[in-house]
């Protein structure tokens, strides 16, 4: 279900980054966030790693982009 991802860091001073991971539905993002060799991973983060999931929608914007 997994489709491809991009990882920004932040300009300037900040530590923070953007993980943009794209699935085929919601459902396979679930299935993978509940995955346990994908929890494990993510325990072994530091203490100072916040993640914040989150699922968006496209949209189209007529004239600027499509969805």
């Amino acid at each position: 279900g997994f489709i491809s991802t991009q990882l920004h860091r932040a300009i300037g001073e900040s530590p923070t980054y953007l993980n943009y991971a794209v699935w085929e539905t919601t459902a396979h993002f679930r299935a993978a966030f509940t995955h346990p060799e994908f929890v494990a991973k993510l325990s072994a983060y530091p203490s100072s790693a916040i993640a914040s999931p989150h699922l968006f929608q496209k949209v189209a914007v007529p004239g600027i982009c499509v969805a």
